[in-house]
């Protein structure tokens, strides 16, 4: 609910305080006194786009300031939230637009962004009007007035559940198609390496050791001469005969060398036994390098082989027998692919069965409820002097979507058997007035929440239609709050709480006030506008008419 709007120099407009009230909120004035500028000014603090030049002239900027209550359900918590804001009961917004246009806005003192402004102000203020392109008059929202009149909210989410699934089911199937046609274009491929690589059989750590082989055996004709030399240097005949001489000639006359000789034969049985393990090793060598040529060029086949295979598929040759495991697994799920997407299908094609049944649901709901939405403007449309005119709600197929498959429009006909089409189009201005005031007052049901303002919707009616329609507009405000801009005076009779928007010049420059009417005042103001300049008693006393009805 707007409870304060605070304007600092915008347009004709210096300093205007005004305190708003639950219930209908009328506004009336001459034409041009600066009632367009009010909501020009509401509209900026809500982001709104609109004049490009709002400024005072010869102010250096504009300020306008709106306060709002909230109750502990209004949506405006949850955007607030989203933006990281601070919330609470009272949500002040204040903007600020310098001369040289740049704009400044802040909610409960914290800076943020015209995009929040906006999704603020869908929450906080319903505007109509003759040019309401915002709401009633806008089909792209005609669907969601339905939706909320029907209450389908349960189908509603029963159809994007089925929609969302189903969207996710044909992006997995489209996948799989997509996934399973690639294969198939390297299917001979795969085929081939797989049987290459398991003929091949290569296993990790497998290229090293051959590598090593293929060394050592390319390098045995070159050292083995040298080894078998040495090895027979160590053997009886050589070093391991003339060390055993040594001892058998020492341990024979060491009695009578006083023991001088103990420790040289211990230590030359030591080095016997370190030369036989010396010949041992040098042996093991030897029988080592005895290789069969056949060998060496078997080990060379496989290492080139390893080698050729890992540049041919550019991996590491350690890695071949992993990657060997990928593509197995890639052609297992090929030969199984024509399975899973027929499985798949199916699943598709359960999910669009459960979307059309909750389309099916959600539509017919629709339906019902556009026959019962029709009648109540219908009933509504009699005592606004419009009893032969014809409103419908068609329902027309559209493409499917988490919304169902209908599209929804609100189309009149001004007269029995004349051809309906848009509001906005086919009506008139004065009974397109009362075709949004019907058509509001049947769809608001008990939504309070939003400030409901109505902009010189009246225009084009008198007498007992503008009573009706004056009658209409205190009724939606009842238990919320509307704001009507108006000339009619039986509109204004109604409201319980009436301002006139008025200009007057004062050094020189011309400045827009608006002033709260008492009773006596009112009375003043309605015969102004039954009578015109001239207030008459005769003025008067319709106006007193008026308010006393």
């Amino acid at each position: 609910m707007l409870r304060a709007l605070d304007i600092r120099d915008m347009l004709i407009i210096d300093r205007l305080e005004l305190t708003f009230q639950p219930g209908l909120n009328a506004l009336t004035g001459e034409t041009g006194a600066g009632k367009s500028i009010l909501l020009d000014s509401l509209g900026f603090v809500l982001g709104w786009r609109g004049r490009a030049e709002l400024v005072r002239q010869g102010a250096a900027q504009g300020e306008v300031v709106a306060e709002f209550e909230l109750g502990p359900d209004h949506a405006a918590h949850a955007v607030l939230a989203e933006a990281g804001l601070p919330g609470g009961e009272e949500l002040i917004l204040r903007r600020v637009n310098t001369a040289e246009g740049r704009k400044t806005a802040w909610v409960n003192d914290r800076r943020c962004s015209g995009e929040v402004l906006r999704a603020l102000s869908e929450t906080l203020i319903e505007l109509h009007g003759q040019h309401d392109d915002r709401g009633l008059l806008n089909p792209r929202g005609h669907r969601t007035m339905l939706d909320d009149y029907a209450g389908v909210g349960t189908h509603l989410a029963a159809v994007r559940a089925a929609w969302t699934e189903m969207s996710r089911m044909r992006k997995a199937l489209a996948e799989s198609e997509a996934t399973l046609a690639a294969m198939r274009a390297e299917e001979e491929f795969l085929r081939h390496a797989v049987a290459e690589l398991d003929k091949l059989d290569p296993q990790p750590g497998e290229d090293a050791e051959l590598d090593a082989r293929r060394r050592m055996m390319q390098g045995a004709e070159r050292i083995r001469d040298d080894v078998a030399r040495a090895f027979d240097l160590l053997g009886g005949d050589g070093a391991e005969g003339s060390m055993s001489d040594a001892v058998r000639w020492l341990e024979g006359v060491s009695e009578n060398a006083g023991g001088q000789l103990e420790e040289p034969i211990a230590a030359l049985g030591r080095a016997l036994i370190e030369l036989g393990e010396a010949q041992d090793g040098v042996n093991s060598c030897l029988q080592a390098l005895d290789f069969n040529p056949a060998e060496l060029e078997a080990a060379e086949e496989r290492l080139f082989a390893i080698r050729a295979l890992a540049r041919k598929h550019d991996v590491a040759p350690d890695d071949l027998g992993a990657f060997a495991v990928t593509l197995r697994d890639r052609l297992n799920r090929l030969d199984a692919g024509d399975a899973d997407l027929a499985d798949q299908r199916a699943a598709v094609d359960a999910a669009q069965t459960a979307y059309d049944n909750a389309v099916t649901a959600l539509s017919a709901a629709r339906k019902q409820a556009a026959v019962q939405l029709d009648t109540a403007v219908m009933a509504e449309l009699a005592p606004l002097k419009m009893e032969r005119a014809v409103f419908q709600t068609e329902i027309t197929a559209a493409d499917p979507g988490p919304e169902g498959k209908d599209a929804v429009a609100f189309t009149v006909a001004t007269n029995p058997g004349a051809p309906s089409g848009p509001l906005n189009k086919i009506a008139s201005g004065g009974e397109l007035s009362r075709f949004l005031l019907a058509l509001k007052v049947c769809l608001t049901g008990d939504d309070s929440a939003r400030t409901m303002i109505f902009d010189e919707i009246d225009r084009g009616v008198g007498g007992a239609t503008a009573d009706a329609v004056g009658r209409r507009l205190a009724s939606l405000a009842q238990g919320g709050q509307v704001l009507v801009v108006t000339h009619s005076p039986q509109v204004a009779a109604r409201a319980a709480h009436h301002w006139r928007v008025q200009k007057q010049v004062a050094d020189g420059q011309t400045l827009s006030t608006v002033i709260p009417l008492a009773d006596p005042d009112r009375v003043d103001e309605i015969a102004r506008m039954v009578a015109g300049d001239t207030i008459t008693d005769e003025a008067r006393a319709a106006a007193r008419a008026l308010l006393d009805a």
